[in-house]
């Protein structure tokens, strides 16, 4: 009862009873558990903050922890695996859509080329492929990645790629404007104006001096949840936590099975002064030491007067390890977005039909960062490439300028997804597409395949068959 209620109490004891027992009233009406101050969220501290102020404290930490988890942890990378296998997979093919067709192959030939490493990486260590499953690593476990376009000599086209890492940015560029933040130049609508690098020598040490790149010639690579959010954080951040608790878990399981499969003892000394009163100890002519001991099969071995042999047998801890690292392995997939069989390739408690929808579900992951990387890096990629192609006479298209959209028009077909029970959804696919519920084209991308390719290798493959007398010739 506060100092009102007893004041009014001196006077009316009735309405200060009447007070408090409105007072307990209202306060037992909740709107929200989740922003309640009870004992339940006792020690729950959080504040509003923009995304740049909450991750810049912990950014570098974050990212830190996450290459050590994928240097050290299976279970991570299980899941960095994951999306290297079934985003990028063995790469996303081009189609060229311009009016002429024959122009079309041509420039999806030159790009096949260019692909290689000693065409499309400065160093000529990557072909494009391992690029974008690069990318697809260092966003997932830095957060982020760089991609540099670099015009440089020689090659089939002057134009190739360099892969800058999160940490090259340097973070100890200003400006009197203050638009400079982290090594990114930012104009008044937090849009990039260029990026700060840092310079290494051959050994990768910093030379203390940066290059100014301007914002068109770098693609940056980073997942952004927040309108206020400026720069990357590691995609690994909800699950680091578990990964970790997990992997020391593990650990002291696998200690403690160690110690359970040997037979330890302790010698027990019954009467420890025995050949000696008080602090004098045990008499040197009677006492025999045990250090340095072991057991051995068929060993017969006296011990001491007053000497019991305690075995220590651990009970074992594997059985009901197995459940809660599938528990924790399960909940880690899920904060990714795949399934526990997708990240432990674990299929022994599912059966065709929720093997399938976990299947589904885990493709749906995968298109939206397949279509991420067509939006962000490939698409970009492609439209510079073809206009340094055009420049160098590489590829020549007199009206290009004039009709550069035109020319510039294409798709990418992304890695596709085998079905566990391909005659089911070969019967399903016919049946679709004999009531035209879906397309050729459609069926040949969901398996990561052109169309137009799989009819031309088709019509060759018949028309082999049919000199070769497998089939018979209609028309014969």
């Amino acid at each position: 009862m506060g100092w009102l209620d007893k004041a009014i109490a001196l006077v009316s004891p009735e309405s200060a009873y009447r007070r408090e027992a409105w007072r307990k009233a209202y306060e037992e009406i909740r709107n929200y558990d989740a922003g309640a101050n009870d004992h339940l969220n006792a020690g729950w501290r959080v504040v509003n903050a923009t995304a740049e102020q909450t991750d810049s404290v912990y950014r570098e930490t974050i990212r830190a922890r996450a290459r050590d988890l994928e240097r050290n942890s299976d279970i991570q990378e299980s899941i960095v695996g994951a999306f290297e296998r079934n985003v990028v997979g063995n790469g996303f093919k081009l189609q060229a859509k311009t009016t002429d067709e024959e122009l079309n192959e041509t420039i999806e030939k030159l790009w096949k080329e260019w692909c290689k490493p000693r065409n499309c990486d400065v160093t000529a260590q990557q072909s494009f492929n391992e690029m974008c499953r690069m990318s697809v690593r260092r966003k997932k476990v830095d957060g982020g990645i760089f991609i540099i376009k670099r015009y440089t000599r020689g090659g089939i086209v002057p134009f190739t790629l360099q892969l800058r890492e999160v940490d090259d940015l340097d973070t100890m560029q200003q400006s009197r404007s203050g638009r400079i933040i982290n090594g990114i130049e930012y104009n008044e609508f937090n849009r990039p104006i260029a990026y700060y690098f840092k310079n290494y020598d051959i050994h990768g040490f910093y030379s203390g001096k940066s290059d100014r790149i301007e914002a068109d010639d770098v693609i940056f690579l980073w997942n952004k949840k927040r309108p206020s959010q400026i720069r990357e954080m590691s995609e690994m951040s909800p699950t680091i936590s578990r990964i970790r608790d997990t992997n020391s878990y593990m650990e002291a399981v696998s200690v403690k099975e160690r110690v359970a499969a040997c037979l330890s003892v302790f010698i027990k000394r019954q009467d420890p002064t025995t050949g000696g009163i008080g602090r004098q100890g045990r008499s040197g002519t009677t006492a025999a030491g045990y250090e340095g001991k072991t057991l051995s099969p068929g060993m017969i071995m006296e011990l001491n007067p007053g000497d019991d042999v305690v075995a220590v047998n651990p009970p074992a801890q594997g059985a009901s390890a197995a459940d809660f690292v599938r528990l924790q392995q399960r909940l880690t997939g899920s904060g990714q977005g795949i399934s526990y069989e997708a990240t432990a390739r674990d299929m022994s408690q599912v059966n065709y039909s929720s093997a399938r929808q976990g299947l589904l579900e885990d493709f749906k992951t995968y298109q939206i960062e397949q279509q991420y990387l067509i939006d962000h890096m490939l698409s970009e990629i492609y439209e510079t490439f073809l206009i340094s192609a055009v420049l160098s006479g590489a590829i020549s298209i007199k009206d290009f300028w004039s009709n550069k959209n035109e020319y510039l028009n294409h798709e990418w077909v992304s890695p596709g997804m085998k079905w566990i029970d391909p005659i089911k959804e070969a019967n399903a696919n016919k049946v679709s597409l004999e009531t035209n519920q879906t397309t050729l084209a459609e069926i040949a991308a969901s398996a990561g395949h052109d169309w137009k390719e799989v009819v031309d290798q088709r019509a060759r493959e018949i028309d082999y068959m049919k000199k070769k007398g497998v089939i018979e010739d209609d028309e014969g």
